[in-house]
């Protein structure tokens, strides 16, 4: 998964380049926000229910911020995602430790998934503790892998991956200024050995039980805790509020189809409580979780809709952004963008509802 877009400052595969404000502070398009508003502090963190903290940490991107949950484990603390391998997000841990979490050691480091915002400063982490990494197997070996994956050469196939999108020459020869596989840049270097946690796993975090659902698309096996004692979801980026969660084809797997994947988790998540508290990666907390998938899989479902459409004569991916997005793509987003693209498109292909030209250098897509 090295590909432009995890090399674009790490503003990654993560998300949708679309967000919405919140209007109501409590209620906002169906969703109902008990804290409205409210973060924690910098160097504090909020009770969000017995045993279970959340911390809000500043990220050097354009996507500003990660939510962190810190969990009682009887004698220390577990941490559910890391923020990324910055200056400043080691010092934000720092007064953490030297402030509210002081006094207990650190048990463990949970990982939703691998990219850097959540994995980041989980190796740093590990080490400054003598702790365990518990993350989902794929997640694990990914970034190991992604942590070797730097080169000054981008990779011929990477290259034509992203021609045969529509992208420009002078694009094209950007990318190749910059370099492979920034990956590296944005985490510590992974523990040797992990301990996996996988669908359907429970595991016993201080007094609590806490179930693992794997959903995928966003990426290969992420994990989401549910908690049904105290009505909890630690959703990472598999929910978000009002950030829809990137799905994208990347250059290393061209002819994936990521976003049947994407629809089969939501499908999953459905047939959880909507009485669940979702403790998101980004934005706020927040109740109704079924509105909100159903939101995710309409918005979804409008966008091919639209691209179905759009695709009444021949158009490469990049041709397809105008009906994709709701503000003009700029030039650090365009790997995120076009593998956003791309997910819509092989999606409609895989149904036969549209076909690829291949004859030309720049592939396009019109429907069938």
């Amino acid at each position: 998964m090295s590909d432009a877009s995890l090399s674009d400052a790490n503003d990654h595969a993560a998300h949708d380049i679309e967000s919405e404000p919140v209007d109501n502070p409590r209620h906002f398009r169906g969703l109902v926000y008990p804290h409205g508003e409210q973060t924690p502090h910098p160097g504090q963190m909020m009770a969000m229910a017995d045993g279970v903290f959340w911390m809000r940490m500043g990220l050097p991107i354009s996507l500003d911020h990660i939510n962190l949950y810190i969990l009682d484990d009887n004698e220390g603390w577990a941490i559910v995602d890391t923020g990324m391998n910055t200056d400043s997000c080691r010092a934000q841990w720092e007064a953490m430790f030297t402030g509210p979490l002081a006094g207990r050691p650190i048990t463990r480091v949970i990982c939703t998934h691998f990219h850097p915002d959540h994995l980041g400063l989980a190796g740093w982490l590990c080490e400054k503790f003598n702790v365990s990494l518990w993350i989902p197997r794929t997640e694990y070996l990914l970034a190991r892998t992604l942590m070797l994956d730097a080169s000054d050469r981008v990779p011929e196939a990477a290259v034509t991956f992203y021609e045969q999108a529509g992208w420009s020459a002078q694009a094209l020869e950007m990318m190749k200024a910059r370099g492979w596989g920034q990956f590296a840049k944005a985490a510590w270097p992974l523990p040797h050995s992990y301990q996996r946690i996988k669908a359907g796993d429970v595991l016993t975090i201080g007094k609590a039980i806490w179930r693992v659902v794997v959903g995928n698309g966003h990426s290969p096996e992420h994990a989401c805790l549910v908690c049904d004692e105290k009505q909890l979801m630690i959703s990472g980026d598999q929910v978000l509020p009002r950030i829809t969660s990137n799905v994208s084809v990347f250059s290393n797997e061209p002819n994936g189809n990521p976003l049947q994947d994407w629809f089969e988790s939501l499908d999953r998540l459905r047939t959880l409580s909507d009485d669940l508290l979702v403790l998101p990666a980004h934005n706020e907390p927040f109740r109704n979780l079924h509105a909100r998938v159903d939101q995710l899989h309409a918005d979804h479902q409008d966008k091919l809709a639209k691209l179905t459409a759009h695709l009444h004569e021949p158009r490469t991916a990049m041709e397809c952004f105008s009906v994709l997005f709701r503000r003009p793509v700029s030039a650090g987003q365009m790997g995120i963008a076009t593998g956003e693209a791309l997910a819509h498109l092989r999606y409609l292909e895989e149904r036969g509802t549209v076909k690829r030209l291949t004859d030309l250098p720049q592939h396009r897509f019109v429907a069938a």
